[in-house]
């Protein structure tokens, strides 16, 4: 099976469902924390996501792959 999209890579299910589950759990921090600490732990678990498919994306260039 050839992977089309990094949506099909098995790195990239477990990063998006793990950063499901970190939303869900900061839905349970308390609300003086959930400005500045919840916003950060969220942005950081989306960005492993984003950063996966930016990599898949440029593979095919060998100076973006090698780096």
């Amino acid at each position: 099976m050839q992977i089309a999209s990094a949506k099909q890579l098995t790195v990239y299910r477990e990063a998006f469902g793990l950063a499901m589950k970190i939303f869900v759990l900061t839905k349970t921090f308390p609300a003086d924390e959930r400005y500045v600490l919840v916003s950060q732990i969220r942005r950081s678990s989306r960005s492993v996501c984003l950063n996966l498919r930016e990599a898949w994306s440029k593979r095919r260039y060998r100076a973006h792959f090698v780096q």
